[in-house]
């Protein structure tokens, strides 16, 4: 199926991983303390910042805002995959949970899916890239914690989702036991092959097989996409990203998904969540009048600048950041 779009077309989850949390102690020596997953796991990705202020999620989104505190210092965010096709996202959580009480957190927040503020929430949070961490939109968990010690306060954040196969866990580690150490060691007991140490990557899906990158769950880039700068209209053209999606969509009428627009950090966040949902509906636009999609298939939704996939300190940065992706947001 090949259509043009006109200037006429409206304005779219046991074994024993040991991850390296470092505490902070009297002078220079750092203590250790080994989170252990309920489930055979696998480091997918990290990243690291020597020095940061960090808006850690604290409350719910509600009334068009993030409650949040500011966390300052060394950065370490990973993420986990579990075989865990038979656990639920609480039991993924709970042994995390008593591990971080253990080692003298105190739960500051904590919430399931709905109660965080669903999709918004997600959005509204930093979350290393598909397919290293999966957010299931339906079936997530958040909880935050901290530690006060001698050279201030500590935090750690967990994100636990799933898929079908698997359990997700980000882990968010703000302080000074965040310094550079071991990423991860392993017992020697654990048959899992642990991966190296691997600097954020920024991996996603492209169009190219957009029916099985959607079927794998995630957000999928709609990379050939065009708009002019600060609108939110799609440009008239020929967009196979558009065509493959279409056609997914009518091989499979039972199935629901949300456009979801993003843009670059310049201006402030009120405008940029608005032209970022303008282009979301551009594109929803162009499915409905150009290729007969029923509209009750398709939502669009804008999130500004909040989930950037690369630096917005670079014009090549700022011009990825500007995008609109796909998700599947039916759960059968």
């Amino acid at each position: 199926m090949k259509k043009t779009l006109t200037a006429r077309m409206p304005a779219r989850k046991g074994v024993i991983l040991a991850a390296w949390l470092v505490g902070f102690a009297q002078g220079a020596v750092a203590a250790t303390f080994e989170l252990t997953f309920p489930a055979p796991a696998q480091s997918t990705v990290s990243r690291r910042e020597p020095m940061t202020s960090f808006r850690l999620p604290v409350g719910p989104f509600a009334n068009g805002e993030m409650v949040t505190t500011l966390a300052e210092g060394p950065l370490e965010q990973s993420a986990f995959r579990l075989e865990a096709a038979d656990m639920t996202t609480l039991q993924l959580l709970l042994p995390l949970r008593d591990q971080i009480a253990q080692a003298g957190f105190a739960v500051i927040y904590e919430c399931e899916t709905q109660a965080c503020g669903g999709f918004d929430f997600r959005y509204g949070t930093e979350v290393l890239a598909e397919p290293d961490m999966h957010i299931d939109l339906g079936d997530f968990r958040y909880l935050a914690a901290e530690r006060s010690g001698p050279r201030g306060k500590d935090y750690i954040s967990l994100i636990v989702s799933r898929s079908p196969q698997n359990g997700f866990v980000q882990l968010t580690q703000v302080g000074s036991f965040a310094q550079p150490a071991p990423l991860l060691t392993a017992s020697t007991k654990s048959p899992l092959r642990v991966a190296t140490q691997q600097t954020l990557s920024l991996p996603v899906k492209t169009t190219t097989g957009l029916s099985a990158a959607l079927e794998q769950g995630g957000a999928v880039v709609l990379e050939d996409l065009v708009f002019a700068s600060g609108s939110g209209a799609l440009a008239a053209g020929d967009y196979p990203s558009l065509e493959d999606l279409a056609d997914w969509l009518q091989a499979n009428p039972a199935k629901t998904i949300a456009l979801v627009g993003h843009t670059d950090a310049s201006g402030g966040l009120a405008g940029n969540l608005a032209l970022s949902k303008k282009r979301a509906e551009s594109v929803r636009q162009a499915l409905l009048t150009t290729f007969d999609i029923p509209g009750a298939q398709v939502v669009a939704e804008g999130v500004g600048f909040l989930a950037p996939r690369d630096s917005n300190q670079t014009d090549t940065g700022r011009t990825r950041n500007r995008r609109v992706e796909v998700m599947i947001t039916s759960t059968q």
